[in-house]
């Protein structure tokens, strides 16, 4: 880099490129290539180059075996590095010039985030489960809630960014390395709580503020039970200046090739032919492929796990789609409800990976129970769903505050309840994410709520539910006292799907893997558990990641994590998160390990969040620092108290 800092990266590259310069694809993220995502990396990029390409993974600054520091998710050097690194590609004399970028999650992000920085040689992005919108649809807010995932994903990234290079590859620096990364390790969680609306610092990097200037052409691919399912049709909308083309299949939060649950999609070929027309100049027709693909499931009683969900294949020519009509359904009479702690239990998981049962919404009567419910006639014929519903209401809070949830549900005729979709407001944000306006108790406010995209098939007989809670633990952090919302005026519209036929599309076929994989020496487990605590309740979730001995350099690594959220049923106020990450390598007589124990919790006026972070070399505890930080709640914005002790 500019600065002198240097990026490791792994690169696949044919012979024939020294002779013959190849276009080049990117990927660029904060995992680790050498262990954390060393094998799914074989099932992309080592695929990718024998079909002429130079495919390179490269590891942020500060992350895996780059030098350099860590600041934060989309940071401004994050995204100039990797323009920097696009333009370097390009220089070289076995790249043609053109470069395309690809990644899942945060590679998906800043894959946008540099389209729309437009570096002249970046011509193509493939962005998998991302979104346009760090705040009103991300992994810290949604609709204005913080989500817990907040404090659970800030433990996880420090856990993952704390780690050390590689000695093999970056030589006996490796531990003034790992030291200095340890010493400048960013507490994330801190800044995340400040900025509780959508100021400067969740622009940047938000590329819905402004479309058009994404001018490289753009295949964004999704799955249903993915926390990210809303991007690939915001991207169709959105006006940008290159070509967008979307898929979104019945998958978990991963690459569609290893994905849960089946049918998968051979995502090599789907790739392929989009890199070909985009950087080789192959006319492939890509250009005339259905602008929305997407798998329409079938309508099927609620698990926490599915091997297969049923369901069709359609491919929209346009969206939005002329095939698409809206069904307006009013619901009279005046209803109330208040928030519970125990509604929001039947969730499952904001990013399903996989590692367990346990992971998708469960059967949400006992939550439909906690809400209020606009049920609907059964269902004289399949109604089949496609599209984001929106919810109309008038709403009223007996507090300042106020949170709405709404979940669309397809009920059976047993009462069992199966999740569709849902939807969160912020009621402080019902006039725009930028500014927080209190409610007047008792007031009756127009509000309108925007479900999240979804393709589903209610099955005749069935009932189409509407059931809103005023809270939703352990999914979003509640708000600073109890509440008891009353709705008027609701009116559901839902998008139809009313004339499939011609619309079919074939999803290319996923073939043998022969791969050549890691070595599993212990498989991944996770478990959930309810516990009644003092008047209280707890849910603990524990993963093990299992130990993976990876072949080709003979690093071991191994990772897991235990939460515990807890919530007092008398006072909703006083939840508390516990979360603790254990990861660790070794080889041979190298072993490094990180322990992050993170706990928040909040009373009416302020969070309250603790850090206790260690490093072990061996059984040898290197670095060991602690941080604190309480945050007012209403002014979020402003410094608070906010110490960081180092030991």
């Amino acid at each position: 880099m500019r600065d002198g800092v240097t990026l490791s990266a792994k690169v696949w590259m044919p012979d024939t490129a020294a002779d013959d310069p190849l276009p080049a694809i990117l990927e660029m993220l904060p995992y680790r290539k050498r262990d954390g995502t060393a094998a799914r990396d074989e099932t992309t990029h080592a695929q990718m180059a024998p079909h002429g390409y130079v495919c390179l993974r490269v590891d942020l600054r500060g992350c895996g075996d780059s030098d350099g520091l860590f600041e934060d998710e989309y940071s401004e050097q994050e995204l100039s590095d990797i323009e920097e690194t696009i333009g370097w590609i390009a220089e070289q004399t076995w790249c043609s010039g053109s470069v395309g970028m690809m990644g899942i999650s945060w590679g998906g992000f800043n894959s946008l985030q540099v389209a729309a920085r437009q570096p002249p040689a970046l011509k193509a992005v493939i962005s998998l489960c991302s979104s346009v919108d760090r705040f009103h649809d991300d992994i810290h807010y949604k609709g204005g809630c913080q989500l817990t995932e907040n404090v659970g994903w800030a433990a996880t990234a420090m856990s993952w960014m704390s780690m050390p290079p590689d000695p093999a590859l970056v030589g006996a620096d490796w531990r003034k390395t790992w030291l200095h990364r340890l010493e400048n390790t960013p507490f994330l969680i801190s800044d995340w709580l400040r900025h509780a609306s959508r100021d400067a610092y969740w622009q940047h990097g938000s590329v819905c503020e402004d479309f058009t200037k994404i001018e490289a052409a753009v295949l964004s691919i999704s799955g249903w039970h993915d926390g990210y399912r809303n991007t690939s049709a915001k991207l169709l909308e959105g006006g940008t200046s290159g070509p967008v083309k979307a898929i979104v299949g019945p998958w978990n939060h991963k690459y569609p090739h290893i994905a849960s649950p089946e049918p998968r999609m051979n995502f090599l070929s789907e790739a392929l032919r989009w890199w070909d027309r985009w950087l080789k100049g192959a006319h492939n027709g890509v250009e005339d492929d259905p602008d929305y693909r997407v798998y329409l499931m079938d309508g099927i009683a609620p698990k926490t796990s599915y091997d297969h969900r049923p369901g069709r294949w359609i491919g929209l020519p346009q969206w939005p789609a002329p095939q698409i009509a809206p069904q307006h359904t009013p619901f009279e009479g005046t209803v109330k409800v208040a928030s519970h702690p125990l509604c929001g239990q039947m969730f499952g998981e904001f990013f399903p990976f996989g590692f367990g049962p346990g992971e998708l919404p469960d059967n949400q009567a006992s939550d439909d129970a906690l809400s209020v419910c606009f049920d609907g006639v059964p269902l004289e014929d399949n109604f089949a769903l496609l599209g984001a519903g929106v919810l109309r209401c008038n709403v009223a809070s007996d507090q300042p505050y106020g949170q709405m949830i709404a979940r669309l549900c397809d009920v059976a005729p047993d009462g069992s309840s199966t999740m569709i979709c849902l939807g969160i407001l912020n009621l402080a944000f019902r006039n725009g994410f930028e500014t927080a306006e209190p409610l007047t108790p008792g007031t009756p406010y127009e509000v309108t709520l925007q479900l999240d995209q979804a393709a589903y098939t209610v099955p005749k007989g069935h009932r189409i539910r509407l059931a809103i809670s005023a809270s939703y633990w352990p999914f979003i952090w509640p708000e600073p006292g109890q509440v008891e919302l009353s709705f008027s005026d609701v009116q559901l519209d839902l998008p139809q799907l009313k004339d499939a036929a011609g619309l079919d599309w074939d999803c290319p076929p996923l073939e043998p893997d022969d791969t050549p994989a890691e070595t599993r020496t212990r498989n991944p487990n996770e478990t959930k558990e309810m516990r009644l605590v003092d008047g209280g309740h707890q849910l603990v979730i524990t993963a093990d990641h299992g130990e993976t001995e990876h072949l080709d350099h003979g690093l071991k690594t191994t990772s897991a994590v235990e939460e515990v959220w807890s919530i007092n049923e008398a006072d909703i106020t006083t939840p508390k998160a516990e979360i603790t990450w254990d990861r660790s390598i070794s080889r041979d007589d190298f072993a490094a390990t990180t322990r992050v124990e993170m706990a928040m919790h909040s009373d009416a006026n302020t969070y309250y969040v603790t850090v206790n972070f260690q490093a072990f070399e061996g059984k040898h505890c290197i670095y060991q620092r602690s941080f604190y930080d309480s945050v007012d709640r209403q002014t979020a914005a402003k410094q608070n108290k906010h110490q960081d002790r180092m030991e």
